[in-house]
C-alpha cells in the first residue's frame, strides 16, 4: 500500500480512483463497512481506492486543546486499512490555513485535481470544508460538474458495547475511559491497542520479580483506566500473554500514571528502547493499595493467574 504525506506525494499521472474521507480513527467495525466497500467498488470499477484522512486531527486545529483521545496512530490505521485491501492512504497535514478552505475549493484540489476521484463513498454524515459547511448532498451535486459519483453508506453498526448504542469513535473512547475494554474490542473488532517505547521506570516489578515494560506512550492515545487488564505485549511481531497495570502505582504513592506490561513466564527480556504493543484483552481488577508488600505479592500472582486465564480462554475461541 503507498502512504502518502500531502498532496504533493502523489505520484504523476495518478489516475482515476474511489475515495473515502474522514479521520478514520481506529478503524472500527462502522468505519471497516465504509472502507470495505471503497475497495469493492474500486475493483469493480478496475481503478485504485484511497482514503482520505488529516493530521493532527481536526479539532486540534479549530478548537485547540480538544484534541481527542485517539484510537490508533497513523501507522496503526495504515496497518488496518492495508489488511482490508486499501491501495493508498493520503495523510493531509491539517493546518489552519487548510482549515479555511471551503467545501467546494477542497472539492476541486483534492478530489479532482489530484485524487480524479471517480467514485467517491461516505456515511451520512460526512462533514468537510471550512466551518464543516460541506455535506453528502453538496459533495454530490458538485459531483455532476465534477464527474464522480457518490455513494452514502450507512456506517452505524450496534450491539452489546455502550448498552446498545450505535458504534463510533467516540463511544469507543468513552468505553476505553471507562475501562470497558471488551466493550471497545466489540466496536473495534480486535482488543484495544497502545503502543510506545519501554522506558526505565522504578523497576520496582523486578525487585518484587515481575519485571515489567513501562511503556511510554504516543501523545493522545486512548489509555484505559486504571486498573489491571490481561492482555498482550507485541515486541518486533511477536505477541506474548501479559498481565497490564494502568495507574499512579498508589503503592508507592506514585505521581505518574504509567502502562506496565508483565511478559507472562517470560524471563530475561530487555525491552529498553523498543517500540511494543499493548493490546487489552479483558479487565481483572481495579487498582488498590494493599496493606503490606506481602498482599500485594499476592495479589500479582492473582493477577497473573486470571491474565493467563482469561487470554487462553480468549485463545481458544
Amino acid at each position: 500500500m503507498q502512504c502518502w504525506r500531502g498532496l504533493e506525494d502523489i505520484p504523476e499521472g495518478w489516475g482515476r480512483s474511489v475515495v473515502t474521507i474522514g479521520s478514520y480513527d481506529g478503524v472500527h467495525r462502522g468505519h471497516q463497512l465504509i472502507i470495505g466497500r471503497a475497495v469493492d467498488r474500486a475493483r469493480e470499477l478496475g481503478v485504485p481506492s484511497v482514503v482520505v484522512t488529516f493530521d493532527p486531527h481536526p479539532s486540534e486545529v479549530v478548537r485547540p486543546g480538544t484534541h481527542p483521545p485517539l484510537l490508533a496512530p497513523h501507522q496503526r490505521r495504515a496497518e488496518l486499512m492495508t489488511e482490508l485491501g486499501v491501495d493508498a492512504v493520503l495523510i493531509l497535514p491539517f493546518t489552519a490555513e487548510f482549515s479555511q478552505l471551503s467545501p467546494a475549493d477542497f472539492i476541486a484540489k483534492v478530489l479532482v485535481d489530484k485524487l480524479h476521484a471517480r467514485l467517491v463513498i461516505e456515511g451520512p454524515n460526512f462533514r468537510f470544508g471550512h466551518r464543516a459547511a460541506g455535506n453528502v448532498t453538496f459533495l454530490a451535486e458538485l459531483g455532476a460538474t465534477y464527474d464522480y459519483e457518490v455513494e452514502v453508506i450507512d456506517l452505524f453498526v450496534s450491539g452489546d458495547a455502550g448498552g446498545g448504542e450505535p458504534f463510533s469513535s467516540t463511544l469507543t473512547r468513552r468505553l476505553i475511559a471507562e475501562g470497558d475494554v471488551e466493550g471497545a474490542a466489540e466496536i473495534l473488532g480486535r482488543p484495544h491497542r497502545v503502543e510506545g517505547v519501554v522506558v526505565r521506570g522504578a523497576q520496582r516489578g523486578r525487585e518484587l520479580g515481575f519485571p515489567t515494560a513501562n511503556v511510554e506512550t504516543l501523545p493522545h492515545t486512548a489509555i484505559p483506566a486504571d486498573g489491571v487488564y490481561a492482555g498482550w505485549l507485541t515486541v518486533e511481531g511477536e505477541a506474548m500473554p501479559a498481565a497490564i497495570s494502568v495507574g499512579t502505582n498508589p503503592q508507592f504513592d506514585g505521581k505518574d500514571r504509567t502502562v506496565e506490561a508483565y511478559a507472562i513466564d517470560r524471563v530475561g527480556l530487555d525491552l529498553y528502547g523498543l517500540h511494543v504493543a499493548v493490546d487489552f484483552l479483558a479487565y481483572v481488577r481495579g487498582m488498590l493499595k494493599f496493606d503490606s508488600i506481602d498482599d500485594l505479592l499476592v495479589a500479582m500472582a492473582a493477577d497473573v493467574k486470571r491474565s493467563s486465564e482469561l487470554i487462553a480462554a480468549y485463545d481458544r475461541r
